[in-house]
């Protein structure tokens, strides 16, 4: 294997796992308002069983059921999407400089979502007044929607094509973002991840939280495969993606449908593990379908051509002190993955206490 090829393999894991990872957690954040703390347990104040609060997205001790599945975990999750950047800036400069340049306004947005989102989820916990933490509940939504929509838009502009200028530059605008395709991918996406979040509340959470996450989880899933199909019928007649590599296309995004219908189905079933893993799947494959599906163009242009892996690698002198880089700190991020995982599992309020 080339070097080249390594790196771009590696480029394509990190961003698949920042979809996965920071996926559940947009998720999770959007549906905060459907799953109060029904599971939080007895209260000195309030007895057994679930409070006023229960279904509205907060219990009568202010805690969250979807908050708290991703708490053990939160901010953690974006290590990935930190790492995903340093090795596009390292090993792919001329990529970099381009995709930057040309989706400037939604890399923004999606950073604004970040910071809206955290901030809110943290301000959150501190709020004591019933409106304040209605606010700050709303806010958290809106920074769970908000990646997770821009994040689909950028999906759909790199499946679709990115309109190129007479210098060789990108250019991104309203009629490429607010196009049917790109907006349909959004929709798609933010759908999936509010279904991925879902099934890791359901794998997380007490069993009354958990039953309602697997039927709000279904729905999701079934909408992201239905807004999928239109995507896909808008490819067929010339509107949607343009692919270089048809057949393996046709075989990745096969698998995106069967992982959503696995999902789906085991969710129906309350198998949330075997939910989860396929949602994993779901949202990691369109990474692999912009990758292994426009090779060798990591940005293509919507009237042909584009930057390919040769244009956009660094020299070969370069690639191999990033060696380093990739030696270290990949196992690195996946030896603390594992650790946090292995240190909360099992469900919220068995486990671990109440974070937010």
């Amino acid at each position: 294997m080339s070097l080249e090829t390594l790196w771009l393999a590696l480029l394509g894991l990190l961003l698949a796992g920042y979809f996965v990872l920071g996926g559940y957690d947009y998720g999770a954040q959007m549906l905060s308002p459907f799953l109060g703390s029904a599971d939080a347990g007895p209260r000195p104040d309030t007895g057994a069983g679930a409070g006023p609060g229960a279904g509205t997205g907060t219990g009568p001790d202010g805690r969250n059921a979807a908050l708290d599945a991703i708490a053990p975990f939160f901010l953690g999750n974006e290590v990935w999407l930190v790492a995903f950047a340093g090795v596009m800036f390292g090993a792919f400069p001329h990529l970099e400089g381009s995709l930057l340049s040309g989706l400037y306004p939604l890399i923004v947005a999606i950073l604004a979502g970040l910071v809206l989102g955290n901030a809110a989820i943290q301000l959150r916990g501190r709020s004591r007044g019933t409106r304040a933490v209605k606010v700050w509940n709303a806010l958290v939504v809106l920074g769970g929607a908000l990646p997770a929509v821009c994040w689909g838009i950028v999906v759909g502009l790199l499946l679709h094509g990115v309109p190129r200028r007479a210098d060789g530059s990108f250019h991104v605008g309203a009629g490429e973002v607010f196009g049917p395709f790109a907006l349909t991918c959004g929709v798609a996406t933010a759908l999936l991840f509010a279904g991925h979040g879902a099934a890791f509340v359901a794998l997380r959470s007490e069993p009354g939280t958990a039953a309602a996450a697997r039927r709000i989880g279904a729905t999701l899933l079934a909408a992201a495969g239905a807004a999928g199909a239109l995507a896909l019928l808008l490819s067929v007649f010339g509107a949607g993606a343009s692919m270089t590599r048809t057949w393996t296309s046709v075989v990745l995004f096969a698998l995106i449908v069967a992982a959503l219908a696995a999902g789906w189905w085991y969710l129906g079933k309350g198998r949330d593990t075997l939910a989860f893993t396929a949602t994993c799947l779901a949202t990691a494959l369109p990474v692999l379908l912009i990758g292994a599906g426009q090779y060798p163009y990591l940005l293509s242009a919507s009237a042909g051509g584009g930057i390919t892996v040769d244009d956009a690698v660094a020299d070969g002198a370069t690639l191999k002190v990033l060696i380093g880089f990739g030696v270290v700190i990949v196992p690195l991020i996946l030896l603390y993955q594992g650790w946090s995982w292995w240190a909360f599992r099992g469900r919220t309020g068995r486990r671990h206490p109440s974070y937010f």
